[in-house]
């Protein structure tokens, strides 16, 4: 080749890779734009002058300008058609609205500035959570999952300990709805639409829908399901530093590493009220009528009633403008599960080596994340039905209802 070819050859390489640049340029800027989120999802924590500024439930924080030129509505909770959403002024958002923003194509480069913002009021959001617990609490149930018949759509569950223990079977269709928790989670908003077969024997799960008498069946209108572990014993060793303890499990003797995060449930029970449970799952005197000396039968200075938020709430809003919630549990019985909600709240510091805890966790063998944590438990350590006991109250604690 001679070196006329050689530089007609290297002027022809530059000229392509020019143009392969040029032409990748603008691909490059479109994918950058289009990657730019278009609109976000979230609650408002501060308006400073005609400054939002929104948290999305992904932990994300925008601030957003919103120019007069915006529009801006309201809608109510659950509502999915916008034609019924009514226009509001600037000054009637406020923290702890939800609000779907859309931003401005058109802004300058670099600036978040709104050009429609869906509001749905906190107070609005309130209610209709109370609404949707309420509903769980009169139409729903709740239990360790027996057996699953995907095609015949049949969920079999153990629900209760003890002498309260019963068997419900579930009759799901395909207008049933079926969500399933995010793992490390019982927030009703992080839950995921998935199959009925991605159900499997010991998950925990709850179900509303209309019920027969004794509520031994019912035709599920919505299922909710996880998978968790729960881990019994006592403290060997506690890391302050790192929030975290060591447990060996009474059932596969092996220890176990606790990570307590800020999200984690903890409750002392009671010296009297543990040791009443523990005869109540004996079935001792207590019998399956509930605890003497409280209420309906209940312990004393218990209601039959649900405790604050009555379980772990509900579907806040429904749709894209759900908060925190998850389903409660059953007005009327001797809750369990809400006895323990209403047990004294511990921190991590409370905790001491050699204690008896019982926990729901995530799953893992050797290291795990505490869901729920629950203290002062050495006389149910000797009540084998004691472990299950706190699968139901996992899912109806109230720990969805505090998660912010």
């Amino acid at each position: 080749m001679t070196n006329k070819s050689k530089i007609r050859l290297s002027v022809s390489m530059t000229h392509f890779a020019l143009l392969a640049l040029l032409i990748a340029a603008p691909l490059a800027i479109t994918m950058a734009v289009a990657q730019a989120p278009a609109r976000f999802l979230g609650t408002v924590t501060a308006v400073n002058g005609s400054t939002l500024t929104v948290k999305t439930d992904a932990g994300e924080v925008h601030q957003v300008d919103v120019p007069p030129t915006a529009v801006l509505k309201q809608i109510a909770p659950g509502e999915k058609d916008l034609n019924k959403a009514a226009v509001i002024e600037f000054n009637s958002l406020a923290t702890g609205d939800r609000v779907l923003v859309k931003l401005d194509p058109k802004a300058p480069e670099g600036a978040s500035v709104a050009l429609q913002i869906i509001a749905v009021k906190q107070e609005d959001v309130a209610k209709k959570q109370e609404l949707e617990r309420e509903d769980w609490q009169r139409r729903g149930v709740g239990g360790l999952v027996k057996s699953v018949d995907n095609a015949g759509g049949v969920i079999v569950l153990t629900s209760g300990a003890g002498a309260t223990a019963k068997t419900i079977t579930v009759h799901a269709t395909t207008a049933t709805v079926l969500k399933r928790y995010a793992q490390a989670s019982v927030r009703f908003d992080q839950a995921q639409v998935a199959p009925i077969d991605a159900i499997h024997a010991g998950d925990q799960l709850r179900a509303r829908g209309a019920k027969n008498a004794d509520g031994t069946e019912i035709q599920a209108e919505e299922i909710i399901s996880g998978g968790f572990r729960n881990v019994s014993g006592t403290i060997a060793s506690l890391d302050a530093a790192g929030s975290t303890l060591v447990v060996k499990d009474l059932t596969t003797k092996k220890q176990v590493t606790i990570h307590i995060t800020a999200d984690a449930q903890m409750h002392q029970l009671p010296e009297r009220m543990a040791q009443m449970l523990a005869m109540r799952l004996k079935g001792g005197t207590a019998g399956a009528g509930g605890f003497p000396g409280g209420p309906n039968g209940g312990a004393p200075g218990m209601s039959s009633r649900g405790g604050p938020g009555g379980g772990a709430g509900a579907p806040a809003g429904g749709g894209q403008f759900g908060g925190p919630g998850g389903p409660g549990g059953g007005p009327g019985r001797l809750d369990l599960e809400q006895m323990l909600s209403r047990s004294p709240v511990i921190k991590f510091a409370d905790l001491q080596k050699g204690e008896a805890v019982m926990l729901v966790s995530t799953q893992g063998a050797t290291d795990v994340t505490a869901i729920t944590l629950l203290a002062g438990v050495e006389p149910l350590l000797e009540a084998p039905a004691a472990s299950n006991l706190l699968s139901n109250w996992s899912m109806s604690s109230g720990a969805a209802e505090m998660a912010q």
